[in-house]
């Protein structure tokens, strides 16, 4: 075979033989399959023979990151549980399916070592949502056991996991990540606002993202509610440097602080209302052009867009610019109640700017075609 060599061990001519098998796959697409079928059973030989070895490993292992309920649980049903384990489903993954479980979602040790098999996750992410109290997380004492209680909970984890084997469905990753460890965030979103408009607001704001990305969470943060760029700031008897700078914070945030420690990258998604006094800056922040400092391409950006405004598009209006700070209350209501409140400010000339409606629903569109997104 090419590409061996003296002394070559078995594990990277398994490693040679699936690369090859994949890279024939445009030649036939069960290549694809052979590539996967030498990846499972390689890692087949490398890992504990059955779950409850490799949960106990898990538990045993560094700081012991598998949930201390799970291994108890698997000290009484060990037998139970590895007796519902089909390895041979293994078998059935894609080359990219299998893969990326291996680079992102089976446990291993700190020493990277894998210690699972995709059936062996399957059956953790089953126990630790059937099996798992929240409220024993972390206490490290020995549950009560019910005998009843467990027999029903095991029994429907062992059908979540005969379903999920099967690929009749599957949970989102922070379950696939976390589901049976200490540390069980399951959620895959979160909605956040900016808790307020001012120093310690933005920055305890940071700080609560971080966490979530950490915990592999996606973030929709509403940040409408910051005072825009030129606003004077009462505390310091300067001016508010606006969205932008703050945005950037925001960005290197999402990239350094990543979604499960580099499975894979941290995700916020910002809103704003069109209103926003800074919404032409927001909208030029992921453009692949301009100064650098004036960008943020990592984050996502999406609109609320109340219906006045498109109506004012329609009507070839004219569109009032508004800081949240000198028009309080806009980001807080929506309808025609913020109709209201929004003519209301308009009628009294609190607003920053004022533009057509259709430009700033040009920038929007240009800023679609040019970004994608």
């Amino acid at each position: 075979m090419r590409g061996t060599y003296p002394n070559v061990t078995t594990a990277e001519i398994d490693t040679l033989a699936s690369e090859t098998a994949a890279s024939m796959s445009t030649q036939h697409p069960d290549y694809t399959r052979l590539a996967a079928r030498i990846c499972a059973t390689h890692t087949h030989k490398v890992t504990p023979d059955t779950f409850s070895e490799a949960a106990m490993i898990l538990y045993d292992s560094g700081n012991g990151f598998l949930d201390k309920q799970l291994a108890d649980l698997v000290e009484r049903r060990g037998r139970d549980i590895d007796e519902r384990i089909v390895h041979e489903r293994d078998l059935d993954f894609s080359y990219f399916g299998f893969k990326t479980l291996e680079r992102g979602y089976l446990l291993a040790t700190e020493d990277k070592k894998i210690v699972e098999r995709p059936q062996y996750m399957f059956m953790r992410v089953a126990l630790g949502i059937h099996c798992c109290k929240a409220d024993g997380i972390g206490s490290g004492e020995q549950m009560n056991v019910d005998k009843e209680e467990e027999d029903a909970n095991l029994s429907a984890a062992f059908e979540t996991y005969d379903m999920m084997s099967r690929g009749y469905f599957t949970h989102a990753s922070p379950t696939l990540f976390h589901a049976g460890t200490i540390h069980p965030q399951l959620s895959s979103c979160f909605l956040v606002k900016m808790s307020e408009d001012s120093i310690d607001g933005i920055y305890n704001t940071l700080k609560r993202c971080a966490v979530i990305s950490k915990s592999a969470g996606g973030i929709g943060l509403s940040v409408h509610n910051i005072r825009a760029r030129g606003t004077y700031i009462k505390g310091t008897r300067g001016v508010s440097n606006g969205l932008v700078p703050m945005l950037r914070v925001y960005d290197v945030t999402s990239r350094y602080v990543d979604q499960g420690g580099g499975k894979r990258p941290g995700a916020f998604a910002v809103y704003i209302e069109p209103w926003h006094a800074d919404i032409f800056d927001v909208l030029n922040l992921k453009k692949n052009h301009g100064k650098e400092e004036q960008r943020a391409r990592d984050l996502f950006y999406g609109l609320w867009t109340p219906d006045l405004f498109m109506k004012r598009v329609q009507e070839d209006g004219i569109w009032s610019l508004m800081c949240p700070h000198q028009c309080p209350g806009l980001a807080e209501c929506h309808g025609e109640e913020f109709n209201k409140l929004y003519e209301k400010y308009e009628s009294e000339g609190r607003y920053v700017r004022q533009v057509r409606a259709r430009e700033l629903w040009g920038a929007v569109l240009d800023a679609q075609i040019e970004t994608g997104t």
